[in-house]
């Protein structure tokens, strides 16, 4: 699910602790060494996840932040700050030219650069709780 979260979206904040779980505490955030990711080069949105005032002039990031049940990925274009909510079991990864993320046919391809070096660490947190989450 898409969310348009520039300002506070009650059907968000609602959504993602339904399907994701509540956020993490703070004690948990600790214990997991942070939750969020590094900021990420948007190479490639699939068409559903494009906004409708995208600017392909910019350079558009996102960052990648953990939840109990999934991840969420917050994206900006211009003004606006978008959240997609992808639960683990629909969560796919493919780690080719691009590093992207998949789910329900919608994707965000990533850029192979100094950004993504920087998130290794944490992707493999990311891939690590998914396992985690999947196995229970």
């Amino acid at each position: 699910m898409l969310f348009n979260t520039s300002y506070k979206n009650e059907d968000y904040i609602k959504e993602s602790n339904q399907i994701l779980g509540n956020p993490y505490s703070f004690l948990e955030k600790i214990n997991l060494r942070g939750i969020g990711s590094r900021r990420l080069i948007i190479d490639e949105l699939s068409p559903s996840l494009t906004p409708k005032n995208l600017q392909k002039i910019d350079t558009n990031y996102a960052n990648i932040e953990l939840r109990p049940k999934g991840i969420i990925i917050h994206f900006s274009n211009r003004l606006d700050r978008y959240s997609w909510l992808v639960p683990y079991y629909r969560l796919v990864i493919f780690s080719t030219q691009t590093f992207s993320v998949h789910s329900n046919g919608k994707f965000i391809k990533f850029k192979k650069d100094k950004y993504y070096t920087e998130n290794k660490a944490f992707i493999k947190k990311m891939t690590d709780l998914k396992t985690l989450f999947l196995s229970s």
